[in-house]
């Protein structure tokens, strides 16, 4: 069969389901999965959308996505998004291609070295260069992006294996994620460990998430009778109206669990390197004992030597930890724990109001997410006053919600391109970004697709007329800010109504709450839905706030210097 068609089918084999890419000059693998029966191609208008639509169908779907680019401006356009997936441990197949080798070193059209590029982002890269090797590559490529710490692959398929017809392979079935229990030895000593803390704290990352150990963190954390906190990543993990969540560490910790984290005297960490910003405010080695649980050994020893390292699966190793560990004993200093975790008061979420009373960046997020539900599709992004997005309890979400946010790399323009993935694989429920003007503005590519594929997207856009985190840093020290102020008025809601959607301007919130009623009706349809709220410079959560404190014997800097 034709190379592309072969290629197609044995991704779908291996458990792919959809492709993202740019249609190229001659058909290609986007022509081959839109034949397939068990494949959706997804043609987009641009290589950075496309990478970040990959991540929104992955968090959604659980499967790994295809990227589908060409060797040259295609491939490289797209790498800032595969960063963002790298960063994310997104399961992402990179399928690109590389030109005739008669013109390689000799100025051939659109030659790159495309794998060098990658080496840095790319778990696993390969040239397939005979034909034989390319069923073993595809899954290979497969197995590699979803297995230890799922991530991005990248294979470039030489122009003349791609020229030929190839014998048509025999299905293999689908490639699984392999799961491990740690050992028996590593599962005493953290039994052992948790048995003497009197003041535990548990922090679940996008690796419980992704191993769905919802239901055996909640375990640990109620046989523990510890407050439980997540990374931005590890977001929907559990429901958080539970007594024990506490919302999220780090730059987005509330100022009322803040003394929990500061005081604890264990930390278990599930699935989680602890990032920059998960560390930030809070973290200090070596001040309490660590227990890390996580399926890739590259996270140990990264932010801190714990005391006991589990190599395994979450969901698995917890289940054997909880049988190891038995019925806890709970002592005086238990109890005053848990007394403490239950008065923890977390700042009220913002209340419904006079409907005349003007909208501020958490009312308005508060009001979307109550409009949707708590089951939604929350898509976030990285700027300054969609950050309370992050804050807990201006938004609270169930465990069956996906929440999807940028990585450490924190790309400006995330959003769009990662809700229209999500919303392509998942229309069942409703899909919400909430993203700043700069960040809309940056990734207005992938809305026409959206409007094409009916993704009925809902965009909550937070306008301060310009990018406010630059804004507000140089204000510390100030510096001039004109050049982060838009001089001229945003275009998106133009373009929403352009492609057929329906915009909004609310000032308060009885016109948000009308116009996010018009939102579920358009979006409900199929349409696109852009609500633009204006916030003002000083909206800014407390946890941003807290990080631009001079650092301190309490805490740290933006920079996470001590």
């Amino acid at each position: 069969m034709p190379a592309w068609d072969l290629i197609a089918r044995t991704i779908a084999d291996a458990g792919c389901r959809l492709v993202v890419g740019l249609p190229s000059d001659e058909p290609g693998l986007l022509d081959a999965a839109d034949r397939h029966p068990d494949l959706k191609a997804l043609g987009v208008r641009d290589q950075r959308v496309g990478a970040c639509a990959a991540i929104g169908h992955t968090a959604v779907s659980g499967r790994p996505a295809v990227l589908a680019l060409n060797s040259g401006p295609s491939f490289v356009n797209a790498l800032t998004g595969l960063l963002e997936a790298a960063s994310l441990g997104c399961p992402t197949v990179v399928i690109t291609t590389r030109i005739p080798a008669p013109e390689l070193g000799r100025g051939g059209f659109q030659q790159v070295d495309q794998l060098a590029m990658a080496a840095p982002l790319a778990k696993w890269s390969f040239l397939v260069e005979q034909a034989d090797q390319l069923v073993w590559a595809l899954r290979r490529a497969v197995h590699m992006a979803v297995n230890g710490a799922p991530g991005v692959v990248v294979l470039e398929i030489a122009h003349e294996v791609l020229q030929s017809d190839l014998p048509a392979a025999e299905p293999m079935g689908l490639v699984r994620r392999l799961a491990a229990v740690a050992s028996d030895e590593a599962v005493d000593d953290a039994a052992r460990l948790l048995r003497h803390a009197q003041r535990p704290v548990v922090v679940a990352g996008g690796g419980a998430k992704a191993a769905g150990a919802g239901e055996a963190l909640l375990g640990l954390a109620e046989r523990l009778g510890a407050p439980l906190f997540t990374t931005a990543s590890g977001r929907g993990v559990i429901d958080e109206d539970h007594p024990l969540a506490h919302g999220l560490i780090g730059l987005y910790t509330s100022p009322a669990a803040q003394p929990l984290l500061d005081d604890a005297d264990l930390l278990f960490v599930i699935g989680s390197r602890l990032e920059e910003t998960a560390r930030m405010g809070w973290f200090r080695p070596n001040s309490s004992r660590l227990i890390q649980l996580d399926s890739d050994p590259a996270a140990f020893s990264l932010a801190a030597e714990a005391d006991v390292n589990l190599l395994g699966d979450a969901t698995l190793t917890l289940r054997r930890l909880l049988g190891v560990l038995g019925a806890r004993d709970l002592d005086v200093a238990d109890s005053a724990w848990r007394r403490r975790i239950g008065q923890v008061q977390h700042e009220p979420r913002p209340a419904p109001g006079a409907e005349d009373m003007a909208l501020s960046a958490s009312a308005a997020i508060t009001a979307a997410i109550d409009a949707f539900g708590r089951d939604l599709i929350l898509v976030q992004e990285n700027g300054l006053h969609d950050m309370w997005g992050y804050y807990y309890p201006v938004v609270s979400v169930s465990d069956r919600s996906t929440v999807i946010s940028p990585g450490e790399q924190t790309m400006v323009g995330f959003g769009l391109g990662a809700a229209l993935g999500a919303a392509v694989t998942d229309r069942s429920r409703p899909t919400v970004v909430i993203c700043g003007d700069g960040a809309a503005e940056m990734s207005l590519a992938a809305l026409p697709t959206a409007a094409e594929h009916n993704c009925g997207i809902t965009v909550l856009m937070l306008d301060n007329r310009g990018f406010g985190w630059p804004r507000f840093v140089r204000s510390h020290s100030d510096s001039d800010d004109s050049l982060t102020r838009f001089a001229t008025l945003s275009h998106v809601g133009r373009v929403v109504e352009s492609l057929g959607g329906w915009t909004a301007g609310p000032a308060t919130r009885a016109e948000l709450a009308a116009a996010l009623e018009k939102a579920r009706l358009v979006t409900a349809d199929g349409g696109i839905a852009l609500i633009s709220v204006r916030v003002a410079d000083d909206d800014i959560a407390p946890g941003v706030l807290r990080a631009f404190e001079p650092p301190d014997s309490a805490g740290q800097g933006l920079d996470g210097a001590d």
